[in-house]
C-alpha cells in the first residue's frame, strides 16, 4: 500500500467527515473541518491517502510553541497497521520545524489503544478533565509531550 501524507484540502472533507463519524461518538460537523482548512491560521490539517482514498486524518492547532492535537483518527479498516503513528510523527516533525517544542491532547479515559500509542511517542498523563465527553460523561485524560527532540525514529 502506497501511503501519501499531505495537507488536508476541501476535496477531502467528505472522506474526513466519514472517518470522524465512524471513529467518534461526538464527531465534528463538516463545517468545523471546513473552518480548520480554510479559515483557522493556527490549524495544521493532515490526511493520509492510500491508492487515492483518504484513510486517516489529523487536525492540530499551533499555539505559540505547542501543538494541540485536536482530532486524529484512522479509518477502522486500516487500524493496527501503523498508519496513525506515521501521521502523528509527520505532524509532530512538521510542527517542530515551525518552532513547536511540545504537544498536548485529550483522550478518552477508556481509549487504552490510543493512550498506549501516545505513550510510545513520549506523551505522559498530566491530569484529568472530569466528565469531559458529553455523550457519556467519560473523563478525558490530558497528555503532553514535553520534548519533541526525542520523537521515535530519531
Amino acid at each position: 500500500m502506497n501511503l501519501i501524507i499531505r495537507k488536508m484540502t476541501l476535496e477531502d472533507l467528505e472522506a474526513v467527515v466519514a472517518i470522524d463519524q465512524v471513529s467518534f461518538s461526538l464527531p465534528w460537523p463538516a463545517r468545523s473541518f471546513q473552518f480548520e482548512v480554510m479559515d483557522n491560521e493556527a490549524s495544521r490539517c493532515w490526511v493520509v491517502e492510500a491508492d487515492g482514498r483518504v484513510i486517516a486524518m489529523l487536525v492540530g492547532w499551533l499555539i505559540v510553541d505547542e501543538l494541540h492535537v485536536a482530532t486524529f483518527a484512522t479509518h477502522p479498516d486500516f487500524r493496527g497497521q501503523g498508519i496513525g503513528k506515521k501521521l502523528l510523527l509527520h505532524a509532530l516533525r512538521i510542527a517542530q520545524e515551525e518552532g513547536v517544542v511540545k504537544s498536548f491532547l485529550e483522550v478518552r479515559a477508556g481509549n487504552q489503544v490510543a493512550q498506549k500509542m501516545y505513550r510510545e511517542f513520549g506523551y505522559v498523563e498530566d491530569g484529568i478533565r472530569k466528565e469531559y465527553y458529553k455523550d457519556n460523561a467519560e473523563d478525558a485524560i490530558l497528555m503532553s509531550l514535553n520534548d519533541l527532540s526525542r520523537l521515535p525514529g530519531g
